[in-house]
């Protein structure tokens, strides 16, 4: 299948790209420059570019395009970097798409559990509502843009992503250090859910969405039981052998993270119920498999 991939510089693009080449599969790669080599696309998504003729004959066309939300201060410029990164990005991919004579057989775009803002501890799965704040109405924008390819009886899914445990890159890149530095701890009271994934699982889960024709519309890609950050932070300690005395109370992080801060400390304890009704199977369901997998 020769499939297009926006963001596959990133750290789930470039998981994703290995292991669909790996599969015998012809992987498109959009970057922002001009081209160096025949499975390169050029795309802007700040002028909401994208040369569309690079795309024909792609059987899928795969978003993961968008600023880190963790990356900067939020300020009033990132945060519009944040936004316009993915709800630009996706409306310039979906336009490219309706305009191939021959269009692809699915539309995968990524999202995000931000969707549904601070849950507390109430577990919610695809048929829940959209939160409040910056992060769900970024995420609703976010998916509205994916709706033209929708509405042309293009299968469309829109995968919405927890926290990835993986060593490098994403925040558990930069927890990892911390820990194994023995500065880990829990954050505020530690009481709130975090729905986190396995890098593997998660590009195992996309590669199941595109190969699985029933899938479309939103689809949790988060393990089957979120944890609390206190109990992921004692399964750092003990994966690494560690110990995580310290703690970062809530004021302190709401000074050094600004509004970001709100979303880090808030609750969502998200479930993945359409990808376990679809008949996918998790290879590393549990936390410590998650931290264990991350390392090997």
């Amino acid at each position: 299948m020769r499939i297009a991939i926006a963001g596959s510089s990133g750290l789930i693009g470039k998981a994703l790209s290995r292991r669909l080449t790996a599969d015998g599969h012809e992987v498109i790669r959009l970057v922002r420059r001009p081209p160096r080599s025949g499975d390169e696309v050029e795309w802007d998504p700040k002028r909401q570019f994208v040369d569309a003729n690079g795309l024909a004959g792609c059987e899928a066309v795969v978003n993961m395009a968008g600023a880190g939300v963790g990356d900067h201060r939020w300020t009033d410029d990132y945060k519009r970097e944040i936004r316009d990164s993915r709800v630009l990005g996706t409306a310039a991919l979906a336009e490219a798409v309706l305009s191939l004579d021959t269009p692809p057989r699915v539309f995968l775009n990524s999202s995000a559990i931000g969707y549904y803002g601070d849950t507390g501890d109430r577990a919610v799965d695809e048929t829940a509502p959209p939160g409040d704040g910056f992060l769900p109405s970024v995420c609703v924008e976010w998916e509205a843009a994916a709706e033209p390819v929708e509405e042309a009886g293009i299968r469309t899914v829109l995968a919405r992503t927890g926290l990835v445990v993986a060593r490098e890159g994403g925040a558990w890149g930069r927890l990892f250090p911390l820990f194994k530095a023995g500065l880990g701890g829990r954050l505020g009271d530690g009481r709130q859910y975090w729905s986190h994934i396995a890098l593997h699982d998660h590009v195992a889960a996309l590669c199941h969405i595109l190969d699985t024709p029933a899938l479309a519309g939103p689809v949790n890609l988060t393990a089957p039981e979120p944890r609390t950050n206190r109990d992921v932070t004692a399964a750092m300690g003990r994966v690494l052998r560690r110990p995580t005395l310290f703690a970062a109370p809530a004021p302190a992080i709401r000074v050094a993270l600004g509004e970001f801060a709100d979303d880090v400390l808030g609750s969502q304890r998200v479930v993945p119920a359409r990808l376990l009704e679809s008949g996918f199977t998790f290879a590393f369901p549990g936390i410590e498999d998650a931290i264990r997998a991350a390392l090997d």
